[in-house]
């Protein structure tokens, strides 16, 4: 089983990767309007998130107005709303789970037990931060695409938002703590450790035979 030193720095990580999966989810810094104008003097800016857009002025006035409907959202920020919210309540379960199996916790005695829970939560991890890894490549992959397809209009190019690369470092930091959990949480083969069986031995009774 892991040291609880290795253990320590996972949940770090773990929290790390569920703030910053949070942190996409709640902000709508997904795509942002791109300058492709010939004018120097930008307006405003449009900033596109998983719940709704906003528009910020020059002057520093923002103003945020909800979808009214999903169907308006394109179908990477609609698989994206799904990923994103399973991604955080995985994460959270599997931190809770991590922390009740953890060598520096007492909730639960057997060793074995403890190395199979962390090796669940490791999992659990590794496939929450696949969760975000997904849907922001997806949205960044479209952006791209949009930016550089010359049918588009202009005026509805969008740029890579800051929440995509808070994405793709979230999910890098629990895929990190995933692995990390599961190359030192492996179960040994052959029985539970610390029930080893002591039998005597037959020379402790040398002593009490009668040699001629």
């Amino acid at each position: 089983m892991g040291s609880s030193g290795v253990q320590i720095v996972c949940v770090s990580l773990g929290i790390l990767g569920l703030v910053g999966t949070i942190v996409c989810c709640a902000i709508p810094r997904w795509k942002v309007t791109a300058f492709t104008g010939q004018s120097i003097v930008i307006a405003q800016s449009v900033e596109e998130g998983l719940w709704m857009n906003c528009v910020v002025q020059s002057t520093g006035q923002q103003q945020c107005k909800k979808y009214d409907s999903l169907l308006m959202l394109s179908a990477d920020l609609q698989a994206a709303r799904g990923m994103v919210i399973i991604s955080c309540m995985l994460c959270s379960l599997c931190l809770l789970v991590l922390f009740a199996g953890a060598d520096f916790t007492t909730c639960v005695e057997s060793e074995s037990a403890k190395a199979k829970i962390s090796l669940v939560a490791g999992i659990g991890l590794i496939l929450g931060g696949l969760l975000v890894i997904i849907p922001v490549s997806w949205s960044a992959h479209n952006t791209v695409q949009d930016f550089n397809n010359p049918l588009v209009v202009a005026s509805q190019k969008r740029e890579l938002g800051a929440c995509i690369f808070v994405g793709w470092a979230a999910g890098a930091l629990l895929v990190l703590a995933g692995g990390l959990l599961c190359c030192f949480s492996r179960v040994k083969a052959g029985g539970s450790p610390g029930a080893a069986k002591y039998y005597s031995n037959g020379a402790a009774a040398a002593p009490s035979k009668n040699y001629v």
